[in-house]
């Protein structure tokens, strides 16, 4: 059975501001809570105009405070950016306000340029090579607390808050293999190493406290509209701001373009074209088997969905259509 979930980037359409960015985001929340999507991730952004989920655990606190029974999280923190005992103590706080109902991804990235990622650090003596050692101190902060134990994460420790390993490269896949955690790939706009990753994840995963099996969930973009027309015109968005962000220049969410990808290069739409190459672009009966196909090629066991998409109403509807695809699914193999 096919499982959905979403990944917010909180996206800033121009005209609009973060205020408005972060009232959508709960308002898209409630609306897939509904539809039985299973979790709502918000990703660590920082220095881009056109994403208001910088404060990660800030806004997760904003979802779950708005929702009651989705699974919230973070899609991810970028962990070479902050101390693990403070990522323990944020997310034991949300833990303790929120039982049962928070995750947390993490990534080695600084999901951010070098000079921003300094202005955050201070120092970039930490670094992603770092990062298994970060993840295993974070797991200790989120335990039962030890007899004479030092430092204790106060909220944090006995929270046990589920932690994902994030990556969009065969490294997190052996980290997470390693640690018997479950693995997200990012695969929505770095599918190039999807399969290779996938592969070592299962090959190599050894079970843990926290996990038995393997568990992989893959990034997969999805515009749904009622034409297929519609859906490729409402996709011109997040295209433009992916190109743009390509060419080192971050913007808002632009509105979309009819025929925009008729105006690229050669290079430009070849580039595009793999970076999404992840994605169910259409109507509910062309989803569903684009999600379908995606599904049988990877094996995934949950897929978490992204659309940024300028108009708010289309956005809803576009999350709306992917759940009509994936019970379209749910029928079919019945």
């Amino acid at each position: 059975m096919p499982t959905i979930s979403v990944l917010d980037l909180a996206p800033v359409p121009q005209g609009s501001t973060p205020a408005d960015a972060l009232r959508n985001s709960l308002q898209l929340a409630q609306a897939v809570e509904e539809l039985g999507y299973r979790r709502y991730w918000v990703a660590e952004h920082h220095n881009m105009k056109g994403i208001a989920s910088a404060a990660t655990a800030v806004v997760i606190g904003h979802i779950a405070g708005g929702t009651s029974t989705i699974r919230v999280g973070a899609g991810g923190i970028m962990l070479p950016n902050h101390a693990p005992l403070v990522i323990a103590e944020q997310f034991g706080t949300l833990a303790s306000l929120y039982p049962g109902r928070i995750d947390l991804g993490l990534g080695r990235a600084p999901g951010t340029d070098q000079l921003t990622a300094r202005a955050l650090r201070r120092t970039l003596n930490g670094s992603a090579d770092n990062f298994p050692n970060d993840v295993v101190e974070l797991q200790h902060y989120l335990r039962e607390a030890e007899e004479g134990q030092a430092v204790v994460a106060t909220p944090g420790a006995g929270t046990n808050v589920p932690l994902w390993i994030l990556g969009s490269s065969t490294f997190g896949a052996q980290l997470a293999a390693a640690l018997g955690l479950p693995y997200a790939f990012a695969s929505h706009f770095a599918p190039q190493e999807m399969m290779d990753a996938i592969a070592i994840y299962r090959e190599r995963f050894k079970p843990s406290t926290q996990l038995a099996e393997p568990y992989v969930m893959l990034g997969y973009n999805v515009f749904a509209a009622e034409s297929e027309d519609e859906a490729v015109y409402l996709r011109s968005s997040a295209l433009q701001a992916m190109l743009q962000l390509r060419r080192g220049n971050p913007i808002q969410l632009p509105p979309p373009v009819a025929g925009f990808e008729e105006t690229l290069t050669v290079p430009e739409l070849a580039m595009l074209e793999m970076i999404t190459s992840c994605s169910a672009v259409g109507t509910v009966d062309s989803v569903a088997e684009q999600m379908a196909s995606f599904l049988a090629r990877t094996g995934a066991d949950e897929l978490m969905c992204v659309g940024s998409i300028f108009d708010h109403q289309k956005r809803l509807e576009s999350f709306r259509l992917a759940a009509a695809a994936r019970d379209k699914l749910i029928k079919k193999a019945a």
